[in-house]
């Protein structure tokens, strides 16, 4: 596929016309349709421009790609995933986690992932099923990891959660308030050293990040993608520290550490 190709097909997705795209980079509609032609490449500084109103990275405006790859947004159904959490919590007695499970699908039932059609729940479930794959089977953190975004986006509050005290805990200290330009890094300065205190809180929001940098390159904008990388380079290190200070959490400490510094590496090259 060629530079015009990438464009039209890109824009297409978004349901952008060619005078939109235009109209966002200060140009004229025949430049964009020229492009389309193959008839002149964007230079540089349209490149990145047209990247950011499109959302992906120049490479993948810019590439031609005679073999695309398919991909795919979700790797397990997410009911099978509920099958597997619901069977754990019967076989070890996570009462905590049987009622979040039922109580986080309601919750975000009708919502999908940013910019898909994948079921919200998914990505609880993950989270779930990430720490039972790792041999975590602590009722508070698997039963927080299937509420932790219920607060934020599903209107309820921490009264409303059918669990204990020590899970209600976890869900308020991975519960963010809602941030501006202005104060930002105030909240989040805040937001993170509560989690950093508590080992457990810690675990789940690094178990999240893992998901989150996985689904970013289509869920989010390029200006988000970076975001997200400056803010994990700033925040994380202090939660890997307070995992590798827990010994029972020393294996997952790695193992997490790993992905999300993998990750990072590949989005940075990427861009």
């Amino acid at each position: 596929m060629s530079i015009g190709t990438n464009i039209k097909s890109m824009r297409e997705e978004r349901n952008l016309t060619q005078e939109k795209v235009a109209e966002a980079l200060g140009i004229s509609f025949q430049a964009v349709s020229s492009w389309e032609r193959d008839e002149y490449k964007p230079d540089t500084d349209n490149l990145i421009r047209l990247s950011e109103l499109l959302g992906v990275s120049v490479s993948a405006i810019a590439e031609e790609k005679h073999r695309p790859f398919k991909t795919r947004e979700t790797i397990y159904n997410w009911e099978h995933m509920k099958t597997y959490v619901k069977t754990t919590a019967v076989n070890f007695k996570l009462r905590d986690t049987l009622k979040a499970l039922d109580y986080a699908v309601e919750a975000h039932n009708g919502q999908n992932r940013k910019r898909s059609i994948t079921p919200y729940i998914y990505h609880p479930l993950n989270l779930a099923c990430h720490a039972l794959s790792m041999s975590i089977i602590e009722d508070e953190i698997v039963a927080a990891c299937l509420l932790h975004d219920v607060i934020e986006d599903c209107h309820r509050s921490l009264e409303d959660l059918p669990v204990g005290d020590e899970t209600r805990e976890l869900v308020r200290l991975l519960t963010c308030e809602k941030t501006s330009p202005e104060n930002r890094t105030d909240i989040l300065d805040a937001y993170y050293a509560g989690i950093t205190s508590n080992p457990k809180a810690a675990l789940i929001k690094c178990i999240d990040r893992c998901n989150n940098l996985t689904t970013m390159s289509w869920g989010l904008s390029r200006e988000r993608i970076y975001r997200m990388i400056k803010e994990t380079e700033e925040y994380y290190p202090a939660l890997f520290k307070a995992l590798k200070s827990t010994p029972e959490y020393n294996n997952a400490a790695w193992l997490l550490r790993y992905h999300i510094e993998s990750m990072l590496d590949i989005y940075k090259r990427l861009l």
